[in-house]
């Protein structure tokens, strides 16, 4: 039997559900998927996913900041060329990708930052607003990465007279 994949599927309706799955698979439709602390599979369509998180651990490192865009990474790796992904509900996901196409429903993602607690990333193409690859996808990044900051700092605020 094939080990068990640790997985965090993210829906297009915000919910989220960790558990395990044995038979995911990326041209697939459905695949089952076993909650943490349950014996029941539950049975996930595919078009449901927002993407589907292949993980380390299940509780990750809450004390490690999430680094965002690129870092100064090459173009290119042996992992694919670079792809950013912004998805409808305003998440940033940076990283790389050997089969990224337009046309396909899911790819894989490797994210840029390697200490991050996600092994990989399938993401579904129907949830992104937005997908770049190569040198724009630093430029969507970059463009993401300066409205969070400038979102964060607030409204600007008039002159005085």
């Amino acid at each position: 039997m094939p080990e068990a994949l640790r997985v965090v599927a993210h829906f297009g309706d915000g919910s989220v559900i960790k558990g395990n799955t044995w038979d995911f698979n990326p041209t697939g439709q459905l695949f089952h998927l076993f909650p943490i602390g349950s014996t029941e599979a539950r049975e996930v369509r595919c078009d449901q996913l927002k993407a589907l998180y292949f993980v380390k651990t299940f509780e990750g490192d809450r004390e490690r900041p999430k680094l965002q865009g690129f870092l100064a990474a090459p173009p290119e790796t042996s992992k694919g060329k670079k792809v950013a992904v912004l998805f409808r509900d305003g998440e940033l996901e940076c990283g790389y990708s050997l089969t990224y196409n337009p046309t396909r429903s899911g790819f894989f993602l490797f994210p840029a930052d390697s200490g991050s607690n996600n092994i990989r990333v399938f993401v579904m193409v129907a949830s992104a607003a937005e997908i770049k690859a190569g040198p724009a996808a630093d430029a969507l990044a970059a463009q993401v990465l300066a409205g969070q900051a400038g979102a964060a700092k607030g409204p600007a605020k008039k002159p005085s007279a």
